[in-house]
């Protein structure tokens, strides 16, 4: 740089930042050997804070609006510099602006799956994608921790130490919701809200803070995928009878696209329905027994013209010891042409061979 060159700088009184691009968080004012003249402008925009550094000491913090560097407005600068009276010399100062708006355009994703224990189908292998907005809140702290003398600090300098604090507690946020899988969706924004209070207070060591944060998408492995697109069209069909009707149906429409294998899904069919049979039969099989049907008496007896029953053979019997039934006593029962003679009757031979037969007369 030639001596005009190093005189336009050192005479220069206006210190600004117009920012050109989406991604830079802090930039450092570039001065010809860091000399400010004193009673310069300092024009710090909306969205915008100017931080003094002196000797490696952050000194003051200027928040949005147009200001006169001097004595006045420069206290823990002054203090330093043992100021006791106004001069105006220039003097060596970094300033550091940082943006203090929103960057959206920052991704984080699982590259591993995460492992949680889902209420309703246990360990499950989850992968999960999404954005999340970060902010500055709090400059002096940025430049101590993350930025120290970098004279541009971009997101891309950050991005990868978020992404890996972002899916160190994803994990651990799931499992306190406790939410089955299927009703993830429902809840990520609640959780996308959990996470971005999480991470607010882990960054706030280091002056930043989430003010967003989205999960995009929740996957998890193909087979959990094809497992839960069953249990939902077993839902969708209702009994295992319906099911087995539906597979069937499914099977034979493919056949009949397919004419070699045919027969091969007509036997899923009937495997399948045979299965649904098996199912059947176990379970009339368990079903608890009832009670043994009522015992059916058929025994009619005529007497003085008059039928009475039905009789079962036991109560037969008891008539036939007490001579009301008598071998002339006419019966019948269901089967019988007509009445015979109780004593005709070879079921009931049993019941009169106790029985002594009659007196001869005198």
């Amino acid at each position: 740089m030639g001596l005009w060159g190093k005189l336009k700088g050192e005479l220069v009184d206006v210190i600004e930042w117009t920012d050109d691009s989406r991604d830079t968080i802090v930039w450092r004012f570039p001065r010809y050997d860091n000399e400010i003249k004193m009673g310069a402008t300092l024009v710090v925009r909306e969205s915008q804070t100017a931080v003094f550094v002196n000797e490696g000491r952050i000194a003051d913090v200027f928040q949005p609006g147009t200001h006169t560097l001097t004595t006045q407005n420069l206290p823990v600068l002054t203090t330093l510099k043992g100021w006791k009276y106004g001069f105006e010399s220039p003097w060596k100062a970094e300033v550091y602006f940082v943006n203090t708006r929103q960057f959206t355009d920052l991704k984080w994703g699982t590259q591993n799956p995460v492992i949680v224990r889902d209420p309703e189908l246990g360990a499950v292998r989850l992968r999960a994608f999404g954005a999340f907005a970060m902010r500055v809140v709090d400059p002096a702290r940025l430049l101590l921790e993350l930025v120290g003398t970098d004279a541009r600090f971009r997101t891309e300098d950050v991005r990868e130490y978020l992404r890996q604090l972002v899916v160190g507690h994803f994990g651990s946020a799931l499992a306190r919701a406790n939410v089955p899988l299927p009703d993830l969706a429902a809840q990520q924004l609640s959780i996308g809200d959990t996470l971005a209070a999480v991470l607010t207070d882990e960054l706030t060591a280091n002056g930043i803070a989430i003010a967003k944060f989205i999960i995009e998408n929740i996957s998890v492995p193909p087979e959990v995928e094809a497992a839960l697109d069953r249990r939902t069209s077993m839902g969708v069909v209702g009994s295992l009878d319906d099911y087995t009707r539906f597979q069937t149906a499914n099977a034979i429409e493919a056949a009949a696209g397919n004419p070699g294998e045919a027969g091969s899904a007509i036997g899923l069919g009937l495997g399948m329905a045979a299965g649904q049979l098996a199912v059947q039969s176990m379970n009339v099989a368990s079903a608890p027994a009832g009670p043994p049907p009522l015992p059916t008496a058929g025994w009619f007896v005529g007497v003085d013209g008059q039928r009475h029953g039905p009789f079962d053979l036991a109560v037969l019997a008891g008539q036939v010891r007490s001579g009301t039934l008598t071998r002339d006593t006419v019966v019948w029962r269901n089967g019988m042409a007509g009445w015979v003679a109780a004593g005709q009757v070879p079921e009931l031979s049993s019941a009169f061979a106790a029985v002594p037969p009659p007196l001869p007369p005198r």
